[in-house]
């Protein structure tokens, strides 16, 4: 499988590359970015670590032309991290280099999925899949890491690890994060969890963004968002059938069209083979409900602008 990271000379971008070294599967890895000379140092190190990766992935720098034929475009470019409390503050900008990336692919015969690391994500996949070029299902927008924070809020709430924990965010990728407390487990068993430990698992993922951000580091979360990345590629490549969180655009599911929102699906090859649509409670649809119309009106005033 061909993955095209663009932005493969930021944190997340080599950080995925490096983990895709230990992924289930064989990949030829392509770096893309505006910094060539740092696309030769990662490139001179990840061949190394190939030699003791668990697969025959190749890496090595590339340019934007080597997307058209991409079976996976990871887009991690974005303007640099500054000082914030929302990720909304980089939609103008972001959505410009977004749409520089992707303009040579319309059109070019690009058959592959889109895989959107950059934010804010859920208005940024809708807005280019209103651009009509891209199919929905390979439209992918990446927000496992807040099912993995939620996990990590319940885990130290209850004193377990968070590989034990069963947890899942879905609609918006911010603000209108939705918890499904009504599918939390712990070691596979159903757990109903007490309002002092909800309320202490959702300070932890509701605060993790603005706690981070404030450490004024000028990195993002290279680890985990590079890991879960090497995971979507790895559960596209193999088709595994692996249920992950994801921002796609609905069309009908949970009650929403046309917006873009995280929800469970099994990715394939050709990105979203399925969008699992679970029962809700009443709560979690009026907070689906209400990230929807969030985005919507985020993307309204970004065509505005």
């Amino acid at each position: 499988m061909k993955v095209v990271i663009i932005g493969g000379a930021g944190g997340i971008g080599s950080s995925a590359a490096f983990n895709l070294l230990s992924a289930a599967g064989t990949y030829e890895v392509v770096l893309v970015d505006t910094r060539p000379h740092m696309i030769t140092s990662h490139t001179m190190d990840l061949e190394n670590a190939a030699a003791l990766g668990r697969n025959a992935t190749t890496v090595r720098g590339g340019t934007a032309e080597d997307a058209i034929d991409a079976d996976v475009v990871v887009l991690s470019a974005a303007v640099p991290l500054r000082l914030n409390s929302s990720r909304l503050v980089f939609l103008a900008d972001n959505a410009r280099i977004v749409d520089e990336v992707l303009a040579p692919l319309a059109g070019s015969g690009f058959a592959g999925v889109v895989l959107m690391l950059t934010n804010p994500v859920d208005p940024l996949i809708t807005h280019v899949h209103r651009q009509g070029w891209l199919p929905r299902h390979r439209l992918v927008g990446y927000t496992l890491n807040d099912s993995l924070r939620l996990r990590t809020g319940i885990g130290q709430a209850l004193d377990r690890h968070p590989r034990d924990v069963g947890a899942w965010m879905l609609g918006e990728h911010g603000v209108g994060q939705v918890p499904l407390y009504s599918r939390v487990t712990v070691g596979g068993q159903p757990v109903t969890l007490t309002a002092g430990q909800r309320t202490a698992a959702q300070t932890y993922a509701d605060t993790w963004y603005q706690r981070h951000v404030a450490l004024d580091s000028g990195r993002t979360s290279t680890w985990t968002t590079g890991l879960g990345t090497a995971r979507m590629v790895e559960a596209m490549a193999t088709e595994s059938g692996t249920l992950l969180p994801a921002s796609v655009v609905l069309d009908g599911e949970y009650g929403i069209a046309g917006v873009s929102l995280s929800v469970p699906v099994v990715l394939g090859r050709k990105g979203v083979a399925r969008i699992e649509e679970w029962d809700l409670t009443a709560d979690e649809r009026v907070g689906m409900n209400s990230a929807a119309a969030r985005v919507e009106q985020t993307v309204a005033e970004l065509h505005q602008a």
